[in-house]
């Protein structure tokens, strides 16, 4: 998919600036933070100096954006893959976020993917950002790696959305660390309870009541590094079974470290853990794939 990034679901990334600090379970492993040790650190922690990336790198978007209108496509920019646009540290300058409203605007064959894990914070942002208005190029998701984010970002994603006439908003539910039953409606399935013996009132297909569709897409996947927690195959089948139900796309990313272990297969037990009940193989990213149930799931809204 990437043009310039392995993330199977963007064909960009773009960082106007770097670092973050640690807000939940799915942050344990972080390898944006890991990476930042790796090249020196010092911009990762509530304590440490966010740092903007230089020029040469804010420049680029303007490129994706030629291409694309030379192409006749849209493409997708994940920002940001190494911090948070909705982190409130003290050290992100207004004027840098000011800067990256303006660039996403100025590149309308881009579609803007903003990812958090502090939805909470997207409106109050986003206000500032755009005073004029949210432009239809940015979609805004939210980080869900079990129930209880679940429950308490979903409802400030939607109401995001709904307040600020966001087009499309997503959720993006890795690394997955358990079962999440995602509240009834939030994919846009019928909540009319219409029935009638002569199927008199009954939809044919999504109910008009629910469109446009709350959440317009869902990614789902395990988590990868050297200290990955494995997932339950169940997991992703009750996600995907409800996207498939809601008409809703549904992109499976990777199974990360870990692999289910066939019914047949024989594994050494040092490399076996049981989640959910069902056995899984850590065998590596490569070699784990990303298939489910020997599907390969690359949905997306278009």
């Amino acid at each position: 998919m990437g043009k310039n990034t392995l993330i199977e679901w963007t064909h960009h990334t773009f960082n106007g600036w770097e670092g973050c600090q640690k807000v939940g379970p799915g942050c344990d492993h972080c390898y944006a933070e890991t990476r930042d040790a790796r090249f020196g650190g010092g911009h990762w922690g509530p304590h440490a100096a966010r740092r903007r990336t230089g020029a040469r790198n804010w420049n680029q978007p303007r490129k994706w954006d030629r291409e694309a209108a030379a192409l006749g496509e849209r493409h997708r920019v994940f920002c940001s893959s190494l911090s948070d646009v909705m982190d409130t540290h003290a050290s992100v300058l207004p004027e840098w976020r000011r800067d990256l409203a303006a660039l996403i605007r100025a590149t309308p064959n881009l579609d803007w993917l903003l990812l958090t894990k502090r939805v909470g914070n997207a409106e109050r942002i986003l206000r500032e950002m755009f005073p004029e208005g949210v432009p239809a190029n940015l979609w805004l998701g939210a980080t869900i790696v079990n129930q209880e984010e679940a429950n308490r970002d979903i409802p400030k994603l939607l109401r995001v959305k709904g307040e600020l006439g966001i087009s499309i908003v997503f959720l993006s539910m890795e690394p997955l660390l358990g079962p999440v039953v995602l509240p009834p409606g939030v994919l846009g399935e019928c909540r009319c309870n219409v029935e009638a013996e002569d199927g008199a009132g009954m939809h044919d297909g999504r109910c008009p009541a629910t469109r446009p569709r709350p959440i317009s897409w869902v990614i789902a996947g395990g988590e990868s590094g050297g200290k990955a927690r494995p997932s339950s195959p169940d997991w992703y089948r009750m996600i995907r079974d409800r996207c498939t139900d809601a008409g809703v796309p549904f992109l499976f990313k990777q199974w990360g470290e870990w692999a289910p272990l066939p019914p047949e297969g024989v594994a050494k037990p040092s490399t076996v853990r049981t989640v959910g009940g069902r056995s899984m193989e850590r065998v590596g990213k490569a070699a784990a794939g990303r298939l489910l149930d020997g599907v390969k799931y690359d949905g997306v809204p278009w």
